[in-house]
């Protein structure tokens, strides 16, 4: 397929590409919120809304000044002034009490209308209760789960999946009505319409702690912009592919780390534009 970036407007201001509302990070796991969202910007999108922690939203400050910071007591409030145009959820969340309570907050105050893309420990808590889930009826939704994930959701072992990725895809995107973006040495994607695509891009390197993060970062940013979802994800996969294929040819496969990939974003959106 043919890959293009979102278009990009001469007359435009932040507005124009899209506000990112971000629900990621716990105490311990302040590196994922970061990763997740300096990628979103990264790619494209005017705003990017990082919903934390008061330590994680500490952290991340330390780090960049170009995050907007929003402490999980006025999640409520925000999305009634403020609603994004994307929300991503589950990277760094945690499964304890205080991330159950989070992602049943934002099941009640988000919009089935808003596209919503849902990693990590987001759909290990959905996996616990997914009736909860479906009954929301998201009307655009990605999941963006590792074969251990996929496992979780559809109730079977991971040898099950790892038998057949492409069929366990397209079961979880027919379940949950979402598009899948199940991530293995081939990435595939899939939709609820029979759509797929199988990635080209990547290597080794990028099976290591905060990739998948930044793949999530990188998805939403995209589909802000106002692209279609599942071009959004197939885009979203392509380029960090090549990401990890830049970076490798620079550090080797033995020394990206997943902040790595972010700074190659822009060479893997040079080499999309040439």
């Amino acid at each position: 397929m043919e890959y293009k970036l979102p278009e990009r407007f001469e007359n435009s201001n932040k507005s124009t590409y899209g506000k990112v509302l971000n629900i990621a990070g716990s105490d311990y796991m302040s590196g994922a919120a970061y990763l997740s969202s300096v990628s979103a910007l990264k790619v494209g999108c005017g705003y990017c809304y990082l919903c934390s922690t008061e330590r994680v939203i500490d952290a991340v400050a330390a780090q960049t000044q170009n995050i907007v910071f929003l402490p999980y007591d006025n999640f409520e409030k925000f999305l009634k002034f403020t609603p994004p145009d994307v929300v991503s959820i589950g990277c760094g969340l945690s499964q304890d009490s205080q991330a159950v309570e989070i992602f049943n907050k934002f099941l009640n105050n988000v919009s089935n209308e808003i596209p919503v893309i849902i990693d990590a420990d987001g759909l290990n808590i959905i996996s616990k209760n997914s009736e909860l889930f479906i009954s929301k009826g998201f009307k655009h939704c990605v999941f963006t789960p590792h074969p251990k994930e996929a496992a979780r959701l559809l109730g079977c072992s991971l040898e099950n999946v790892l038998l057949d990725v492409e069929a366990s895809a397209f079961k979880i995107s027919e379940i949950y009505k979402c598009i899948t973006v199940l991530k293995t040495h081939k990435t595939i994607v899939t939709a609820p319409d029979g759509k797929k695509y199988i990635n080209t891009t990547g290597n080794n390197c990028l099976a290591k702690a905060g990739s998948g993060d930044v793949l999530t970062g990188m998805i939403t940013g995209l589909t802000a912009q106002s692209k279609d979802l599942f071009e959004a994800s197939v885009l979203g996969a392509y380029a960090h592919g090549l990401c990890g294929d830049f970076a490798k040819e620079k550090l080797t496969e033995y020394s990206v780390m997943a902040e790595d990939l972010i700074s190659y974003i822009p060479n893997a959106f040079k080499y999309i534009l040439d």
